[in-house]
């Protein structure tokens, strides 16, 4: 198995840490608000990966984290009136939900950050006590820095020269340098803090992970994830202190890419229609984890409603066939995957050669099947069950198989509301705003909001308190 190092630039065999263990720690979410699809994407992608070594025979210790203690966890919840801790645990759950609703596999162990202040704490003793960090130069000031000039190998993993650098403000918040980051935040009023040798405060976003991951998987483990906007500054600070500290830390670092709409990252702005939840009204959960796995993982997933329903329909091309071979043949257990399945997914988690093999043996299926070859078809069905499982979204797997009024209801309530903004949209373009207006209004009385965007009219279900 070969994976892409984004440290060395380069694809490099996988050799684990300990032979028959895999260790892998992946950066979870900043649980400030609700998760959208770009939010998710990540957990899909690595979700694979961590199949993937289980089925090859690894002992697999995944850890993903939560950060519950940030900056705009505690302004967002400010704003909302409401407590910085109930703010968070309430976004953990919708994340937790959303990893849950397609499929994820749950970690191992998920930690929080503010259940590891110990940690963190003696990790920054570590630093101050072998000079790469230091307490703030200003009286009373009760920040924490990290030296980033005490660390010579700063920026080998995102190529940033260190005369390039810039992180947050300047020398005259108590750094002795601008290009130093914080470690530990000193108390501010009303904000949550924690007993500490320099001080009252609490963690800086960087020094959490790096705490986590020695607590849970050691001084040095397999392969560190996590999306491609982590690179720098997080996750090239992460190295600095663990390496500062005397870790070895990740032997591999995996970064998948975004999803984005119109070319551009996915914005917050969207998440009324482009919400897990929201999503889930007009398309199945294991159809929105076949989409948001479809891609390479370091590719760019560009988001758009065709593309959505292009997923649906070679999701339901494969559900359908197995459904064909169960009904004329019989009961379709997991099988064994193809060579080309397992190639694909060796040479650094290609799935979208792998998904190529999956239709192609269907093809062949449904061939055989069509010709009266039950066992050729039988053959390719028990394939296609351990190829999809693989990939987290086997079609007669009992959690996708379970089919409640609610998901056809919102099936056919995506038809009809379909048809109705296909009419508010031959009413704009032919000018007659009362029209297009009307429809709009009505949708609005059914409880369905409908959101303009580049990528056309996008709906959702009100909720139940909203007029």
């Amino acid at each position: 198995m070969r994976l892409h190092d984004t440290m060395s630039g380069v694809v490099r065999d996988f050799v684990p840490v300990r032979p028959g263990h895999a260790s892998i720690y992946l950066c979870g979410a900043t649980v400030q608000g609700l998760p959208h699809i770009g939010h998710v994407r990540s957990g899909v992608a690595f979700d694979v990966l961590r199949r993937w070594l289980m089925a090859k025979g690894y002992d697999v210790a995944f850890i993903r984290n939560v950060t519950d203690i940030d900056d705009k966890i505690l302004t967002k919840a400010a704003a909302a009136g409401r407590p910085w801790w109930e703010w968070a645990a309430t976004h953990e759950r919708a994340f937790s939900a959303a990893y849950d609703a397609l499929g994820v596999l749950p970690p191992s162990f998920e930690p929080r950050a503010t259940g590891h202040i110990t940690q963190i704490v003696e990790l920054i003793e570590r630093l101050i006590d072998s000079g790469h960090a230091y307490t703030d130069l200003r009286d009373g000031g009760g920040d924490v820095y990290f030296d980033v000039l005490s660390f010579p190998e700063y920026g080998a993993l995102s190529g940033h020269r260190v005369d390039d650098v810039h992180q947050g403000e300047g020398v005259a918040t108590g750094k002795r340098d601008q290009r130093d980051f914080t470690l530990w935040k000193a108390a501010k009023p009303d904000e949550p803090s924690w007993p500490t040798p320099w001080g009252r405060g609490r963690p800086g976003w960087h020094s959490e992970c790096v705490a986590m991951a020695h607590e849970y998987l050691g001084a040095e483990f397999d392969i560190h994830c996590g999306g491609m906007d982590l690179v720098f500054p997080h996750h090239e600070n992460e190295i600095a202190q663990a390496r500062a500290a005397g870790d070895g830390f990740a032997h591999y670092w995996l970064h998948n890419g975004w999803v984005t709409m119109g070319g551009e990252k996915m914005s917050k702005s969207l998440g009324n229609v482009l919400s897990i939840p929201a999503v889930l009204q007009r398309v199945r959960p294991a159809e929105l984890r076949y989409y948001l796995g479809s891609a390479h993982y370091r590719s760019m997933l560009e988001f758009t409603e065709v593309a959505l329903q292009d997923a649906v329909k070679a999701y339901t091309g494969i559900e359908d066939f197995l459904h064909r071979v169960r009904t004329r043949v019989g009961a379709v257990v997991p099988g064994v995957w193809t060579d080309k399945f397992a190639a694909a997914l060796d040479d650094d988690l290609a799935v979208p050669i792998a998904l190529a093999e999956v239709h192609s043996t269907r093809a062949d299926g449904n061939r055989a099947l069509d010709a009266g070859d039950h066992d050729g078809a039988m053959t390719a069905a028990k394939s296609i069950r351990a190829m999809m499982g693989i990939l987290g979204c086997d079609p007669l797997d009992e959690r996708w198989e379970l089919r409640d009024e609610t998901t056809a209801a919102l099936a056919a309530v995506d038809v009809l509301v379909q048809w109705a903004l296909k009419s508010r949209q031959k009413a704009r373009a032919e000018r007659d705003w009362a029209a297009a207006d009307q429809i709009r209004d009505h949708l609005k009385e059914a409880g369905i909001d409908v959101t303009d965007t580049a990528d056309g009219p996008q709906w959702a279900l009100l909720d139940g308190d909203t007029k």
